[in-house]
């Protein structure tokens, strides 16, 4: 006869580990902190050249300024450190100075007192990704064809006595072992047995959401200088990064024109320098024809983004108000972006202003810093906009 099958015994540790967990919370605290310097340098870091002219597998630099500890410091730089008042002395006067409280920094002749340590960090651009998508979202997403875009999702639905070790649910376990405990009389966690064991499960689902193109157009002419270019092409760098690291089968469409309009590459649309007059007529128009032959606002959201200096025909103004106002019908957000270093008057953003549409959206980058601030003008979040 073979013999009885011995339970296992399992043992709850009630030690105290959190002393233990201090260089970890420490490096947690660390990280946050390096976390939060890189946020905030976020709308020169996205606008860095060697980026935009990249094949997107960067690894930059950040500066971080080292922070010291509060300490005794004895005799510090060996000068006077103690002040005495005269005996009539008011609260909050001043007694002394400390004349090592000059701050190093820039000027005409080298300084004696010590600087700042600064310390650099490595971020990727997937980190920056990161940090930078997860504020952004397509406005407004209708739900259209369920059919084209889908989004991979992972969902727990199930509680098991039969699992691998690492997905245990170590919360149902306890209870079951509570409840086995009372049964018995004996109440109290203690005895873990096999029958205890509780593992998670989790199925891949795939959810539908809605079909969507996006029209990038964007003003190749000869006023579009090298600034005005550069500031255009890193707004629609970031923005076909997050779309397809975001949406999966969004279509995108590059537009470059100068007097007339017409589709090109993606790369073409990144490098190409063109030259002439202005009519920005002619994209809105090539927008109009490619969004009536191929993607239906019935089974399209639609999102035209057009980037120009300001400066067109001014008797093509009119007609641009109005082609607008027609993209509008068919879309879901028209988001028109002027780059204006010198914050001059521009006819175009001045006729523009009259458009009273709830879709219509601008923003004007007068610095390379300002991107980040379009990005995030024509990207983020709304409560309640977004259906999948």
């Amino acid at each position: 006869m073979p013999e009885p099958r011995q339970p296992y015994s399992f043992v709850v540790s009630r030690e105290d580990w959190s002393l233990h967990r201090k260089g970890y919370q420490d490096q947690q605290r660390h990280q946050q902190k390096v976390k939060d310097v890189i946020k905030q340098n976020l709308p020169d870091l996205i606008t860095e050249e060697n980026i935009i002219m990249s094949d997107g597998q960067q690894i930059i630099k950040v500066p971080i300024r080292s922070l010291d500890e509060y300490r005794f410091i004895y005799n510090y730089q060996k000068q006077k450190h103690v002040g005495q008042g005269d005996g009539d002395s008011q609260v909050g006067d001043v007694i002394g100075r400390d004349s090592a409280s000059q701050k190093p920094g820039k000027g005409e002749k080298a300084g004696d007192q010590p600087g700042h340590d600064i310390m650099e960090t490595e971020v990727s651009i997937e980190e920056l990704e990161d940090m930078l998508f997860e504020e952004m979202e397509l406005p407004n997403l209708q739900q259209k064809d369920k059919d084209q875009i889908e989004v991979e999702s992972i969902v727990f639905n199930d509680i098991r006595k039969k699992g691998m070790q690492a997905n245990i649910d170590k919360k149902r376990t306890i209870l079951e072992n509570l409840r086995r405990n009372a049964r018995e009389g004996k109440p109290g966690i203690h005895h873990i047995s096999p029958d205890d064991l509780r593992y998670k499960t989790w199925e891949e689902k795939t959810i539908p959401q809605s079909n969507a193109v996006i029209i990038a157009m964007m003003d190749t002419s000869g006023s579009m200088g090298a600034f005005e270019k550069y500031c255009a092409r890193s707004f629609f760098f970031w923005m076909t990064r997050f779309l397809r690291r975001q949406y999966e089968k969004v279509e995108i469409v590059f537009l470059a024109h100068h007097t007339e309009a017409k589709e090109v590459t993606e790369e073409e649309f990144f490098t190409r320098g063109e030259s002439g007059g202005t009519i920005c007529s002619s994209a809105y128009l090539k927008a109009l024809e490619i969004i009536d032959k191929r993607y239906p606002p019935s089974s399209y959201n639609i999102y035209p983004f057009h980037f120009s200096d300001g400066d067109n025909l001014t008797s093509d103004n009119e007609r641009c108000v109005k082609l607008i106002e027609e993209l509008i019908k068919r879309s879901n957000m028209f988001g028109y972006g002027e780059v204006n270093q010198y914050n001059r008057s521009s006819t175009l953003m001045s006729a523009y202003k009259n458009i009273k549409k709830d879709q219509f959206m601008y923003y004007v980058i007068k610095e390379k810093g300002e991107v980040y601030q379009a990005l995030r003008t024509f990207f983020r979040k709304r409560e309640g906009g977004t259906v999948g």
